[in-house]
């Protein structure tokens, strides 16, 4: 796995590279000592894990992973822990380390947070096996941009293909991920990972533009953006 420290305080950041030595599977990216230093090599790296103290010069630990758009695992490592209740309400936070911890504890967290993206993993790759004109097709679910519906017909439109069966959309909506695929017309529902961006009216998931329907503007709205 690979991590990143955002960390103040260096006798902070020297503690926690040398228990991330002692671990063979967790690589170091980078070490930095404010939020907006870290923000854009986030957005330009692989990062899986991140150990973010709270009480940064430029701006809370919290606040700023609540800004970064699909975040990685988060371990807070703080000397302050009355921010813990509030911390994990955000989905992303894995453990949350009260400073000094021993290197015991700091494994525990790692090990947690491991546990997790393996078992996201292997739901990126969950598949569907679906019957298109006598021909079997492997779906994987993750690859959806958007289901569509048009009469008695359903569409699963990817990147590569458009694969047209009987069915409705009620069906998969009740079959599917309710996080992952929002309905947000009477005939399309949408993969969330997939939205690239989205306005009052409109949602855009590569060259698609997806209106919006009335009814379920306000739900689609709520999941989709993140909590102040």
């Amino acid at each position: 796995m690979n991590c990143i420290i955002i960390e103040d305080e260096m006798p902070a950041q020297r503690i926690l590279k040398s228990y991330i030595k002692k671990i063979p599977d967790l690589n170091l990216k980078g070490s930095f000592q404010t939020a907006s230093s870290a923000n854009l090599f986030l957005k330009n790296n692989d990062v899986e894990v991140v150990l973010l103290d709270i009480n940064l010069p430029d701006i809370p630990g919290i606040d700023f992973i609540k800004t970064v758009k699909n975040p990685p695992q988060v371990i807070f490592t703080t000397a302050y822990p009355h921010y813990a209740v509030s911390s994990f309400e955000l989905e992303t936070v894995v453990d949350y380390l009260v400073k000094p911890f021993s290197f015991d504890r700091f494994l525990k967290a790692i090990s947690k947070a491991e546990k997790l993206i393996n078992r996201q993993a292997l739901s990126e790759e969950e598949s569907i096996f679906i019957n298109v004109d006598k021909t079997i097709h492997k779906l994987i679910l993750n690859d959806i941009l958007y289901i569509e519906s048009a009469r008695n017909y359903i569409s699963f439109v990817t990147a590569e293909k458009k694969l047209t069966i009987i069915d409705s959309l009620k069906n998969w909506k009740e079959i599917l991920s309710p996080t992952q695929f929002i309905q947000i017309h009477k005939s399309f529902i949408v993969n969330s990972r997939k939205v690239d961006k989205f306005n009052s009216s409109y949602v855009y998931i590569q060259n698609e533009k997806i209106s919006i329907g009335r009814t379920y503007k306000e739900s689609f709205q709520a999941q989709m953006r993140p909590s102040n």
